[in-house]
């Protein structure tokens, strides 16, 4: 079943680019019936909508199988992985080395609670 495309869903071009990134199914046991491209596009409405795992629409692959390639991807660091791997292919189609030779980080702070708790830190890496 063909469903309605969601504008947080990868296009064709960008699926080629991501879809080599993402690891092969086994060549034994049981043979994989999710569509990894409709997990990565769930994944990436969850993003989008900032929705619970359980209010994924119905046409996604349910909710739990998501959340299960999320974090199986997350402790493998395939995330890490493709970004790194995106951001070299991206230099060296401009021309430049794979790897930066500098970066720098902004030590301004910035009050995000009044209450202590964990904070996201944001490193630009100046290119």
């Amino acid at each position: 079943m063909v469903r309605q495309a969601y504008p947080s869903d990868l296009s064709d071009r960008e699926w080629s680019i991501i879809e080599p990134l993402l690891p092969r199914s086994k060549s034994r046991g049981r043979k994989r019936d999710t569509d990894l491209r409709e997990v990565v596009n769930a994944i990436l409405y969850l993003l989008e909508e900032g929705c619970q795992w359980r209010a994924l629409p119905h046409d996604f692959p349910h909710w739990s199988t998501v959340r299960t390639y999320f974090d199986k991807w997350n402790k493998h660091q395939l995330w890490y992985q493709m970004n790194r791997r995106l951001r070299e292919e991206l230099r060296q189609q401009q021309g430049r080395e794979a790897q930066p030779s500098a970066a720098s980080i902004d030590s301004q702070s910035v009050k995000t609670t009044q209450k202590r708790g964990m904070c996201t830190v944001l490193m630009v890496v100046n290119e």
